[in-house]
C-alpha cells in the first residue's frame, strides 16, 4: 500500500532521471544563491531553497518519494542550516507516527478479508439495478475509509477487484463492451473514493499532513472527529448526487443486475462464516473509531488510539510482526512526511511564513475575504492539472494559499476546511491525479477525452456543494 498520490510517470529510463535530477538541483541553486530579502533570515532562506528543490523532486521524480525527502533532510543537516535536533524533529512528531500506524491498520482489513466482505454484504442487499450497485460500492467504500489512510489500496486492493469480476459476469470488458456496466462502475468508484477520502482524517495520506501544516501556519488545530464533522454534510451530499449523475450523464447500457446480488451471494459463500481475525478486527475497528469520535472528551491521543489499535492486533495475531516490518507504504510514508513536517515548521519556527504573509498576502488588501478564499479555492484545485502527486501539491501549495486566505482575513479554520477538502476534489480531475487514477483508467474501460471531462464535471458539482453547502454547515458547528 502506498502514499497517496504516489506514481512515477511512465517511460523515465536513467538517463532521463539524471536530467529531471539535474534540474532539482539547479532550483535548489539560483534560490539558494539568491539575494535574500529584507525581513528574511539567511537559515530561513537556504531552507526555502532546500524546500522547494525537495518538491520540485517529488513532482519529476528523479528518486522514489521517500529518498527524495530524504536527500532534502540530509541537505538541511549538511549545511548546517538546521541542527541535528531539528533535523529529526518531524520523526517524532505524533501526526507522522499517526499516518504510519494507520497503515498497518488498514494492512489488517486486507489481511482479514474483512473489507472484502462489508463488500459483498451491500452488493448482495442493494445490487439488484445498476444505481442501486453504484451505491452498494459507495458505501462499502466509506465505511472502511475511516481506517484505510492510503486510498489507493482501499480502491486498489479491495474494491477494484471486485468492480472487475462483477464486470466480467455481465460480459462487459475493455473496448467495444466497456460500456454495458463495467466503464460506469470504474468511473463512478474512482470519483467515490475521492469523495470517501475527502471524509475522514485518516481516509487519506495527505489530510493528516494537512492537519499538521495548518497547526503549524495558521495555529489551526482539527481533531478526527472535527474534520469528520464539518465533512459529513457536504460530502454525504456529493456521494449522493456524484453516482446518479454519472448514471445519467455516463449511463451503462445494463440497467438491472440481479446476477451482482447473486455473484456476491457466492462469493460470501466461499468466504464462510466470519473467522476470528475479522471479528477482532471488527472491534479493533469499531474500537479505534469510537475513541477517535470522543476524543474532544476523552482527551485520547489519535495517535495514541491508534497504537493500541496495533497492539491488539499484534496480541491477538491478525497481523503478525512480520506484517509490520514488510508494510512498506507505512514506512514510506513516515520517512517522506517526517521530513516534509520538519521543513514546513522549521520554516515557521524561522520567521518565514509570517514574512510571506506579510508581503504576498498585502496585494489581496482591499479584495473581501469571501471572493478571495473562492479564487485560491478554484486556482489550487486546477493547478492540479500540473501535478501527478497530491503529497507534493500539498507540501508545495497548502501552507501558502492557507497563509494568503489568512491574510485576507478568512475565517482560520473556515480557510483550513476550504482547503483541505479541496485536495479530494483535485484528486479526481485527471488520470495520474492521484493514487488510484492509474489503476481505474489503466483498466481501459474510460479513454481520457472521457475521464478528464467527467472528472472536469464532477469537481464543478463537488465544490458547488462544498462552498453551497459546507460553509454554511460550518458556520452552524461555530467553526467561523
Amino acid at each position: 500500500m502506498y502514499e497517496e498520490g504516489k506514481m512515477s510517470r511512465q517511460g523515465h529510463g536513467a538517463g532521463s532521471r539524471f536530467w529531471r535530477g539535474l534540474v532539482v538541483v539547479i532550483i535548489g541553486f539560483i534560490i539558494w544563491f539568491s539575494p535574500v530579502p529584507a525581513g528574511v533570515k539567511q537559515e530561513a532562506w537556504h531552507l526555502l531553497a532546500i524546500f522547494v528543490a525537495t518538491i520540485v523532486g517529488l513532482i519529476l521524480t528523479p528518486l522514489p518519494m521517500g529518498a527524495v525527502v530524504i536527500m532534502g533532510v540530509m541537505m538541511a543537516g549538511f549545511t548546517d542550516t538546521v541542527k541535528i535536533g531539528a533535523m529529526l524533529s518531524g520523526f517524532a512528531n505524533g501526526t507522522v507516527w499517526l499516518i504510519a500506524v494507520a497503515f498497518l491498520i488498514a494492512r489488517g482489513f486486507i489481511k482479514t478479508g474483512l473489507g472484502t466482505r462489508i463488500s459483498y454484504y451491500f452488493i448482495r442487499s442493494f445490487g439488484r439495478r445498476t444505481l442501486g450497485l453504484s451505491y452498494a460500492i459507495a458505501v462499502s467504500d466509506l465505511i472502511i475509509a475511516p481506517a484505510t489512510p492510503s486510498n489507493t489500496a482501499r480502491a486498489g486492493g479491495v474494491i477494484y477487484p471486485i468492480l472487475r469480476s462483477l464486470s466480467a459476469t455481465f460480459g462487459s470488458e475493455p473496448g467495444d463492451t466497456a460500456r454495458k456496466i463495467g466503464a460506469f462502475l470504474i468511473k463512478t468508484e474512482f470519483q467515490v473514493v475521492i469523495l470517501t477520502s475527502a471524509m475522514f482524517m485518516t481516509a487519506m495520506a495527505p489530510n493528516v499532513l494537512m492537519v499538521e501544516l495548518a497547526k503549524k501556519t495558521a495555529n489551526v488545530s482539527l481533531s478526527w472527529g472535527m474534520w469528520t464533522l464539518a465533512a459529513s454534510v457536504p460530502a454525504i451530499l456529493c456521494l449522493i448526487i456524484i453516482p446518479y449523475l454519472l448514471y445519467k450523464i455516463f449511463p451503462p447500457e445494463i440497467k438491472s443486475t440481479p446476477e451482482a446480488s447473486e455473484m456476491a451471494h457466492r462469493e460470501l459463500g466461499k468466504m464462510g462464516r466470519m473467522k476470528q481475525t475479522e471479528k477482532i478486527m471488527l472491534f479493533v475497528f469499531l474500537l479505534i473509531l469510537a475513541l477517535w469520535a470522543t476524543s474532544e472528551f476523552t482527551k485520547l491521543d489519535a495517535t495514541v488510539v491508534a497504537f493500541t489499535g496495533l497492539a491488539i492486533m499484534l496480541l491477538t495475531g491478525v497481523i503478525g510482526w512480520e506484517d509490520v516490518l514488510s508494510e512498506k507504504g507505512a514506512w514510506d510514508a513516515f520517512i517522506w512526511f517526517g521530513g516534509l513536517v520538519m521543513m514546513a515548521s522549521q520554516l515557521d519556527q524561522l520567521g518565514f511564513m509570517k514574512w510571506f504573509a506579510n508581503n504576498v498576502g498585502g496585494r489581496l488588501v482591499g479584495v473581501p475575504w469571501l471572493p478571495a478564499l473562492i479564487i485560491l479555492m478554484l486556482v489550487y484545485i486546477y493547478s492540479h492539472y500540473g501535478f501527478a502527486s497530491g503529497t507534493a501539491h500539498v507540501t508545495a501549495m497548502f501552507p501558502a494559499f492557507l497563509t494568503l486566505a489568512v491574510a485576507a482575513k478568512a475565517p482560520p479554520y473556515l480557510a483550513t476546511l476550504a482547503l483541505a477538502y479541496c485536495c479530494a476534489i483535485f484528486s479526481g480531475i485527471t488520470h495520474y491525479a492521484s493514487g488510484p487514477a492509474p489503476i481505474y483508467f489503466n483498466s481501459g474501460y474510460v479513454d481520457q477525452k472521457t475521464w478528464w471531462k467527467l472528472g472536469l464535471i464532477c469537481s464543478f458539482v463537488n465544490i458547488a456543494i462544498f462552498i453551497g453547502v459546507g460553509f454554511p454547515w460550518w458556520k452552524v458547528l461555530g467553526l467561523w
